[in-house]
């Protein structure tokens, strides 16, 4: 689990993911927004942070209605940061 999740959900994340999964039935059906081909469920249950809960919070900028499947699939984004820079050229 990643740190974001430590002190567990709170009553304003989940107001937020209620908002969200209603948003998404209104705009787009109730389908999920990733749909992962051969792991897609298609429909949205769960909300995803997409840059990591304990990057951005509960900030609804960051997070996207999806399947549970999509999302288990996806993981933590932090969990894998991206691997350290490497320059292309030599002076």
């Amino acid at each position: 689990m990643s740190r974001g999740w430590q002190g567990g959900s709170t009553r304003r994340g989940r107001k937020i993911r209620a908002e969200i999964l209603a948003k998404n039935q209104r705009e787009n059906g109730g389908r999920c927004r990733l749909g992962i081909p051969g792991v897609c469920t298609r429909v949205a249950t769960v909300v995803h942070h997409t840059l990591g809960k304990s990057k951005t919070g509960d900030d609804p900028r960051y997070q996207v209605a999806t399947c549970a499947r999509c999302n288990q699939y996806v993981g933590d984004p932090m969990a894998s940061p991206d691997p350290p820079a490497v320059g292309v050229t030599q002076w």
